[in-house]
């Protein structure tokens, strides 16, 4: 069997979860099927794995038109496969014509959803309406989605009623426990600032709407005077958004040392020594299909305290892997708090409880590295997306 993948994001271009889970899946895999990989940007040298760079002539373009002009140099090269399969409304789009064009499956995996993040005109102006428009006619028309949560299952019911509730499958995200293992290195976190004999909160995550850094900065500044607050975070999906996080690190440095931002992307080692060396880890997020990064967190043995939102609670076990943080969410597709105060102190109350008590963050560290090891295998996912490829093609 031949399955080509279609993915913007692929090693050594990743910034976000779903990059992460192409490759993991990709390695998987290929470990019994030919996998072909079509993915955006830069040539790759990975055998079975070809780039495709934007048309030049869409250079100057809305950001929307250059992604459907990428999907468009994929769709021929699709023939020979029994399926395909894309990841993100970005490769949707070269998916549904593969599809139709080779008379073969488009099994599509839903990392998050258009409508549920509307923050996204910020970013594509008029090019949301067409990145929604293409997910939607993806979504209805695929012969499979996989949706990585249960809560990611039932948004997308919810969001695209006409898609029969039969042909959306619920396949988690995974983590590979022996690469994302705890890391001790003393001279690397003297390096960025962190001390280990100091009590500890660790986010890890783009700079957007979603992720929440906003709501965990203000938070941020109610903990204990002693505890550190480490963010490792960049990629930001708006000028606009940038300058707002950038004020309030300003504003909490202020008020607090400890205070350490981390713009760069991190290789694996470098960032599994921040997390085995946290207290706890923080996800504030406010939209969340799953959250492959809690389980990176909770590989490295560290307390994982999370928004009950979307799968998260699927991943971190309240009062055994860490702690979740209660939500009442506006029923606008932006996932926003309706009493964003209230939230905010919440977040601060939870953090607060878990940070003070070492001996049982570690305990939810511990717990948190077998719960992933046992429950979010790459293999085990593998098998499963294997077998649904294989009902599909016949």
């Amino acid at each position: 069997m031949r399955v080509d993948v279609i993915t913007k994001e692929y090693p050594p271009e990743i910034y976000g979860g779903a990059g992460v889970h192409v490759a993991e899946l990709v390695a998987a895999l290929r470990r019994s099927i030919d996998v072909q990989v079509r993915a955006f940007g830069a040539d790759r040298d990975e055998p079975g794995t070809r780039a495709y760079r934007t048309p030049v002539e869409l250079a100057g373009a809305n950001p929307a038109l250059q992604t459907l002009g990428t999907d468009l140099a994929m769709v021929g090269d699709v023939a020979g496969a029994d399926v395909v399969h894309s990841h993100t409304w970005y490769a949707n789009f070269a998916g549904h014509l593969a599809s139709q064009l080779h008379g073969i499956p488009h099994v599509l995996t839903a990392h998050s959803l258009e409508p549920l993040r509307p923050w996204k005109a910020e970013q594509l102006g008029g090019g949301y309406a067409v990145s929604s428009g293409i997910e939607k006619l993806a979504y209805e028309n695929a012969a499979a989605i996989i949706a990585v949560s249960a809560g990611m299952r039932s948004d997308i019911l919810r969001s695209y009623p006409q898609v029969d509730p039969a042909r959306v499958r619920v396949i988690h995200n995974g983590i590979d426990v022996e690469r994302w293992r705890p890391v001790e290195d003393a001279a690397f976190l003297q390096s960025v600032g962190m001390d280990p004999a100091r009590p500890s909160v660790v986010f890890v995550g783009r700079i957007t709407r979603q992720k929440g850094l906003p709501y965990l900065l203000r938070a941020a500044a109610a903990l204990p005077p002693e505890v550190q607050l480490v963010l490792c975070a960049g990629a930001p999906d708006t000028p606009e958004i940038m300058a707002e996080v950038q004020e309030l690190v300003r504003l909490l440095q202020q008020t607090r040392d400890g205070v350490i931002w981390i713009d760069r992307m991190l290789p694996r080692d470098e960032l599994s020594a921040i997390l085995t060396a946290a207290t706890t880890f923080v996800c504030p997020s406010i939209y969340e299909p799953l959250g492959i990064v809690n389980l990176e967190a909770m590989a490295c043995g560290a307390a994982v305290v999370g928004t009950a939102t979307g799968g998260i609670p699927e991943v971190v076990e309240d009062g055994v892997t860490g702690r979740l943080v209660p939500i009442d969410q506006v029923q606008d597709g932006t996932g926003t708090p309706m009493d964003p105060d209230r939230y905010v102190a919440d977040l601060a109350a939870v953090l607060t409880e878990v940070v003070s008590d070492p001996v049982r963050a570690g305990e939810y560290g511990e717990a948190g590295r077998e719960r992933a090891r046992a429950q979010f295998s790459w293999g085990a996912i593998a098998d499963t997306t294997e077998a649904l490829y294989a009902e599909l093609a016949g």
